[in-house]
């Protein structure tokens, strides 16, 4: 399996091998990386996978899309990083059922109690094995707006041959959130509070990654789901929750989705692609409504710093979906001319795009549709869910379950992914309910631990120089 960039003309592309994106992240001329096509998973292999302990489900698909780290090695990987040590259960993802048809898919059982671990953890035991094949390092930069970074954290703490920079909104995240990066102590470890928005940081990675004579000078690497290998580790619960939901290969399913940068729901469309049955992709968002709005009218309008809201769901204030560029590639039939004009041109130019009528009529194709939640939705969803079925859930997730709801489809089971554990929003949560959420024993206190950052302004330039004193 060969890889190439969203923005490269089909005639130019030079397809790259895993191992080489793994470590690159942004392709050089500013696109991601896509495999050359989706393997299409039949419903008699659908039906051999069914009943598959997750990591073997996980070496099933991984193995598909990466071909140059051997079987035995990639196994083992897989069967290091999804352990019931790890996780918390064996299941790794288990499904809770809330009524007939509706269903939570618990993915935040990691370290970090976020969705993000079910990638990261993966994306860490890979970096250190390829790196340590090739004995070289890496400085990992990353942007934040509250999950992402201290998954990546926790993943990458210790690992030989790995340092960490990781830009976050300055006083944007959850009490929580800051207190589990900003307390660790390890050396490789870096934190940057940026004074923005989670997009200003965003901008900033982007910026010194298309920077090639740094990022090679320097050995940039990503660890934002703008790097293929950990979009590609969360394709594997899409199919986990499915089997779970189903008893056969001839249901379909949908999956509601919580989102801000596209990262998450851009894992089901890949799923989809691959031959899941899912009928229908909901995309979720809260005020922050870039991405419901592209699904409503076709056109794609990200915000200002100043115009982007800081919500109770803060891991998606985001008005910049960077994995949304994947999605468009595949809509407008890979063609990277016509992507690059959209994402670069087009946008650089006028803040905007807008897709054609012939184009907007395929997004039914693709099983999307869209929905949005305010702060007053998000109340009214965690009493409701806490009071009807006993079951406390975050911010993001109640955007999610909200929207579900209004979708809900006889004869359809609905999965809506579980994002995160309710302790980590918990201002919301006591003013939702009127009772602190349950942590885990191991965390109490957390923010009462010395904090380890380093604050500083919205500046590429900046970032570079701390990066060069630091590597």
């Amino acid at each position: 399996m060969k890889y190439i960039s969203t923005r490269t003309p089909a005639d130019q592309q030079t397809p790259r091998g895993f191992s080489d994106i793994l470590l690159e992240g942004l392709a050089p001329d500013g696109g991601l990386y896509l495999p050359t096509h989706y393997p299409v998973i039949g419903k008699a292999t659908l039906a051999q996978w069914r009943g598959l302990s997750y990591p073997d489900l996980a070496f099933e698909i991984l193995s598909r899309f990466i071909d140059d780290i051997p079987a035995n090695d990639l196994r083992a990987l897989v069967q290091k990083t999804y352990t019931r040590e790890v996780f918390g259960t064996d299941a790794i993802v288990p499904l809770k059922t809330l009524e007939p048809g509706l269903h939570l898919e618990a993915l935040s059982n990691g370290p970090t109690l976020a969705f993000k671990d079910m990638a990261m953890q993966l994306l860490g035991n890979l970096f250190e094995y390829e790196l340590g094949r090739r004995g070289e390092t890496l400085n990992i930069l990353g942007a934040t707006s509250g999950d992402t970074g201290s998954a990546a954290e926790y993943a990458m703490r210790g690992k030989k041959g790995v340092n960490v920079f990781m830009l976050s909104p300055l006083g944007r995240m959850s009490a929580f959130q800051q207190a589990q990066m900003f307390s660790l102590q390890d050396p490789n470890i870096h934190n940057l509070c940026v004074e923005g928005v989670f997009d200003d940081c965003q901008d900033i990675v982007k910026a010194v990654s298309n920077d090639l004579a740094f990022k090679r000078q320097y050995k940039i690497g990503t660890v934002n789901s703008i790097n293929w290998a950990r979009l590609l580790a969360q394709v594997v619960y899409y199919f986990a929750g499915y089997f779970q939901a189903t008893k056969s290969e001839d249901e379909r399913v949908s999956f509601a989705v919580p989102s801000g940068n596209f990262g998450n729901i851009c894992a089901g469309h890949v799923a989809r692609m691959m031959g899941l049955p899912v009928k229908r992709l909901v995309l979720a968002t809260n005020e922050n409504r870039v991405l419901d709005e592209f699904f409503r009218t076709g056109t794609y309008r990200p915000r200002a710093s100043a115009e982007t809201y800081e919500t109770s769901s803060p891991s998606m204030d985001i008005s910049k979906a960077s994995n949304f560029e994947r999605f468009v590639f595949d809509l407008l039939g890979r063609d990277g001319a016509v992507t690059q004009d959209l994402f670069k041109t087009q946008l650089e130019t006028t803040g905007h795009f807008t897709l054609t009528p012939e184009q907007f009529e395929r997004i039914a194709v693709y099983g999307f549709q869209s929905g949005h939640s305010t702060h007053a939705d998000r109340l009214a969803t965690i009493r409701d869910t806490f009071e009807r079925f006993g079951t406390m859930i975050d911010t993001h997730t109640a955007d999610g379950l909200k929207v579900a709801h209004e979708v809900l489809e006889a004869g359809v089971p609905m999965i809506v992914l579980e994002t995160a554990l309710p302790v980590k929003f918990a201002d919301t949560i006591v003013e939702a309910l009127g009772r602190q959420p349950e942590r885990p024993a191991a965390l109490e206190g957390i923010e009462q631990l010395p904090k380890r950052f380093e604050a500083m302004p919205a500046d590429a330039e900046r970032v570079k120089r701390f990066i060069v004193d630091h590597a």
